[in-house]
């Protein structure tokens, strides 16, 4: 067991008093796992994990405000001044039943026990200022050499844990590492196992590999056969040809490329994940030998749909998502009047994501037609600007006329009210300067 004296973590105070507490009543504890492992290459921990040799019972017994989350395999949180603390004691994991839970677990007072049990090297590392770094399975030399490698046997890790293999490619993308020859090759074999996990627990991996500063490593769930278990449409899309002048690679390596370039948002790189799935649908090749893909949007939006119901995203994603999917093939007019109607359709709080779509599909396009594209798409972004300096009217709410005006000048309620609003939003869209009551009410009675 290799231990590191000389090596110092900053741990924040509230941890370190958790460690402190345990220490001073006689048990072993440390920080663990990924704020070690975040802590060593300069990044920032979203959590301070606590691994123990006390028991549950006696963690709980030495802090007055707890919460049973998983009591019944050693986590207690420790609530401490507004801030949340996982206390884990050591244990070893029995069989594994579903290729996710073990069975039952056992407690023991053996840190290498509980160390050897974990994912990856670089995630079984403990510190404690009085022990300094325990790495017991090579996990320095694995973060020096940038790679992600299992605990011991990965078609063992594997086989009690198949999110693991997610999480292998997740941990690639996030840390820019690459993935162990070993490991990968278990996850070649082992993919299939992923059909037995959650669409819940796929999601949540599935957003952390997208948001990363490496989206296009989905590439490597796509090479390894995960994509074939929880995403069989986008294995569909890397064999798709695209012989175009607009294009230069497959489908599936434009989308990598598209992935690339837009900010790491989630509804945005869901969006360039789905927004070609349906060009296989499409399909078509012309006399001249070009490929075609009419309508491919449409299709693309359903598909989207779909994969995002099967992996239980909330519906407000999923209402995001498929409208810049319909939409992200439309290219507006050069026109105030035009760039106003297509923001109201697609709406004006989700236009500026759709010029970043745009953006982004656009220079995953050949080479040779990007720079004019480009010119083109600079235009539309200008013409938007203006129009938001100026305020322009670009929905119903924001129309100076209102039902209520309506009613009070002697419309009856009903659904002519809303045919009529509508009528004067289109006129306002194609000239921003009718936004005014008085024309707009004049107008009404011309109108009705």
């Amino acid at each position: 067991m290799a231990e590191y004296k000389r090596l110092y973590i900053e741990i924040p105070e509230k941890a370190e008093r958790i460690l402190q507490i345990l220490h001073e009543n006689g048990y072993e504890a440390y920080v663990v796992g990924g704020c070690v492992r975040d802590s060593i290459l300069r990044r920032e921990p979203e959590d301070w994990d606590v691994t123990t040799s006390a028991s549950p019972r006696q963690v709980k017994g030495l802090f007055p405000r707890t919460v049973d989350t998983g009591i019944e395999h050693g986590t207690v949180t420790v609530l401490m001044e507004g801030d949340a603390f996982e206390v884990t004691t050591y244990r070893v994991d029995g069989i594994y039943d579903d290729c996710r839970h073990p069975r039952e677990v056992v407690f023991t007072s053996n840190l290498l026990e509980d160390l050897k049990r974990r994912d990856f090297t670089i995630n079984a590392m403990a510190y404690s200022r009085e022990s300094g770094l325990v790495d017991a399975f090579g996990g320095m030399e694995d973060l020096g050499n940038r790679i992600v490698r299992c605990v011991g046997d990965p078609t063992e890790r594997f086989s009690e844990d198949a999110l693991r293999m997610m999480r292998a490619v997740r941990f690639a993308a996030q840390l820019g590492f690459s993935v162990d020859a070993g490991t990968e090759a278990a996850i070649r074999d082992m993919a299939p196992n992923l059909a037995r996990i959650s669409a819940e627990r796929i999601q949540v991996e599935l957003v952390k590999l997208l948001v990363s500063p490496n989206p296009h490593w989905f590439r490597l769930a796509y090479e390894c056969g995960i994509t074939a278990v929880i995403m069989p449409e986008f294995d569909r899309i890397m064999l798709q040809r695209q012989h175009n002048p607009h294009h230069a690679y497959t489908t599936g390596e434009h989308t990598l490329l598209a992935l690339r370039n837009i900010p790491g948002k989630t509804t945005l790189r869901l969006t360039m994940l789905f927004h070609d799935m349906g060009k296989p649908e499409v399909f078509s090749t012309d006399e001249d030998g070009k490929d075609h893909f009419h309508g491919h949007a449409a299709h693309s939006e359903t598909i989207a749909v779909n994969i995002m119901r099967r992996l239980k995203f909330d519906n407000d994603t999923i209402r995001t998502v498929r409208c810049l999917v319909r939409n992200h093939s439309r290219y507006p007019q050069l026109s105030a009047s035009d760039v106003r109607v297509c923001a109201f359709e697609i709406g004006p709080e989700l236009f500026d994501d759709f010029l970043l779509v745009k953006r982004a599909d656009i220079t995953a396009h050949h080479p040779d037609i990007i720079p004019d594209t480009l010119h083109y798409l600079r235009e539309v972004e200008r013409i938007w600007r203006d129009i938001k300096a100026r305020g322009d009217c670009l929905s119903l709410r924001d129309l100076k006329l209102n039902g209520g005006d309506l009613i009070e000048d002697g419309m009856r309620p009903g659904p002519a009210i809303g045919a009529l609003l509508q009528k004067l939003l289109e006129e306002v869209l194609e000239k921003p300067e009718c936004n005014e009551r008085n024309y707009l009410l004049e107008r009404s009675r011309i109108l009705r």
